[in-house]
């Protein structure tokens, strides 16, 4: 009989790594790499210049956060503008502007979108995220998980740019592992029923601002 495989938290790591090479590569159609080396780190922080940050929950729960320098941001957001058809003269110069922190909102969401999309597919797990939040800060913020864990660990990956330009994920969730008893066959990714789902998300935007109040409680709680 085979020894029943484990998924731990650096295999999570993983799919997550992989849909923001996925994500910011496609969007703006330049290479994103990211190191092999991974941090193992106490807490979880918001850092300058811009930090993002969602939660998610479900099968399992967790804090994802990318912080990225004004300059990775700035190429991010030229890169992804010029690719969508932007020109050059009409492009925001400051990383401060609120152009630069939708457009990595947008790619934050889409990032951990495809990100559940794998868990779901690879572990038969579901889990759901939050909107988005981004801040422009000039010193640290200490974040943590709206919800009860076990035992929290959390890690940190290091990606550069094609201009080498740094930035930094950092995922906090619960201690755990997936074991796998037996093969089992996967659900094939149907584009449009993904496509549907995207449609119906956009369906109940009016429900996602009802929701805003407790977004907004979350900044509070975080101090904000």
């Amino acid at each position: 009989m085979a020894r029943p495989k484990i998924i731990s938290t650096e295999a999570i790591l993983a799919m997550l790594c992989s849909s923001v090479t996925k994500v910011l590569s496609a969007a703006t159609n330049t290479g994103i790499s990211y190191s092999p080396m991974v941090q193992k780190i106490t807490r979880t922080c918001l850092r300058p210049d811009i930090g993002c940050f969602v939660l998610f929950d479900g099968g399992f729960s967790g804090l994802v956060v990318i912080n990225f320098s004004a300059d990775s941001a700035m190429e991010i957001y030229r890169a992804y503008m010029m690719h969508m058809g932007m020109p050059e003269s009409e492009l925001a110069t400051q990383h401060t502007s609120e152009e630069v922190g939708n457009m990595l909102g947008e790619l934050m969401n889409q990032i951990v979108g495809d990100f559940t999309g794998n868990v779901g597919h690879e572990l038969l797990v579901s889990i759901t995220q939050n909107q988005p939040k981004m801040l422009t800060i000039n010193k640290e913020v200490m974040v943590s998980i709206d919800t009860n864990l076990d035992r929290p660990q959390a890690r940190r990956v290091a990606f550069k740019t094609k201009e080498n330009k740094m930035f930094y994920l950092e995922l906090a969730m619960d201690k755990t592992e997936f074991i796998k008893l037996h093969e089992f066959e996967r659900e094939e990714n149907d584009p449009d029923r993904i496509l549907a789902e995207q449609n119906n998300g956009s369906a109940g935007k009016d429900a996602a601002s009802a929701q805003s109040e407790m977004d907004n409680a979350l900044f509070d709680e975080l101090g904000i």
